[in-house]
């Protein structure tokens, strides 16, 4: 606790709540109990929504993921009744943590909450659309994930993951021509992350072109081999040899 008292000590008496959130997210990254403490002190002494801000970036970042959501949720009902714009943005930061906490139906109700509005613009409306289409495939409604996959691929073009999950989605409903498009994107932006490789290995076995899909299964494992994704590139690799 010395580092989080000579860090309160030091902050100047003109600092912005923003500074403050800033400063209080840097001390949750580097020590999320510390970080904790502070989000806590602070909000004890009117904080407000900044402060139940941090401390879900506290929670995130000790991976305590339905407690972020839930100070995130907090944080956003706040900036809700102080009629801030930010609410948006901390609803979808409460879906996030919810995708990650593993409950997509309480992400969805965040991330619909998130896009009620038009406060979210740019990368961070894309990447809204994004989670909130992973919320929807889990829940089956692939109709629903479609759109907002294109909404994500729209304004977060930059995203492979954007482009993975299309490209996956469209492969799931049959649409191939779109499938081996979306991965041609998320191979040109993350050509080193194995869950692209596995689903291009995945497409090209689909297309029945058997180099590419030993190829991208093959890379898959080179990448991580101690991984799920390793070892589901693996278990296709066995399955194509044992259709020789």
């Amino acid at each position: 606790m010395i580092l989080l008292a000579l860090l309160l000590q030091a902050a100047p008496a003109t600092e912005t709540p923003e500074a403050r959130l800033e400063r209080c997210a840097d001390i949750a990254a580097a020590n999320p109990a510390e970080g904790t403490a502070a989000a806590s002190s602070w909000r004890l002494s009117g904080g407000g929504f900044l402060a139940r801000q941090c401390l879900g970036f506290a929670y995130a970042a000790a991976a305590n993921y339905p407690a972020a959501a839930g100070a995130f949720e907090e944080a956003a009902r706040d900036a809700e009744v102080a009629k801030d714009r930010r609410s948006a943005t901390l609803w979808s930061q409460a879906g996030n943590a919810w995708l990650a906490a593993g409950d997509p139906q309480k992400a969805r109700a965040a991330l619909d909450a998130a896009l009620a509005g038009a406060a979210l613009t740019g990368l961070a409306l894309g990447e809204t659309h994004l989670d909130r289409a992973r919320a929807l495939v889990a829940a089956n409604e692939t109709a629903r994930a479609r759109t907002d996959l294109d909404a994500a691929l729209v304004h977060a073009a930059g995203d492979p993951l954007a482009w993975l999950l299309s490209a996956t989605l469209a492969r799931r409903t049959g649409d191939l021509p779109r499938a081996r498009k979306d991965i041609a994107e998320a191979l040109a932006r993350a050509p080193d992350d194995a869950s692209v490789q596995l689903e291009a290995g995945n497409i090209s076995a689909l297309d029945g072109d058997e180099p590419g899909a030993r190829g991208g299964w093959m890379k898959a494992v080179q990448l991580a081999p101690d991984t799920p994704v390793g070892a589901a590139a693996r278990t296709a690799l066995a399955q194509f040899d044992a259709g020789k």
